[in-house]
């Protein structure tokens, strides 16, 4: 398994094709990734997720207890 390596910066573009990403680390060297429409769609779900999922629309938060 690689060594983990926290973030030091990102940076995303879009592109005719979906979008490119770019990833590096501290000290480490940078990587562009393309990914698709969908792909980031999967991102974004997953990000939400492991942020406790998306509010719901017109609940504010004193609202949702």
């Amino acid at each position: 398994m690689a060594k983990l390596q926290p973030l030091d910066t990102f940076s995303l573009q879009e592109t005719e094709d979906g979008y490119r990403l770019l990833v590096s680390a501290i000290g480490g060297e940078a990587i562009y990734v393309s990914i698709t429409a969908e792909q980031m769609d999967d991102i974004i779900e997953s990000l939400e997720a492991a942020m406790g999922g998306e509010e719901e629309e017109g609940v504010e938060d004193d609202e949702a207890f």
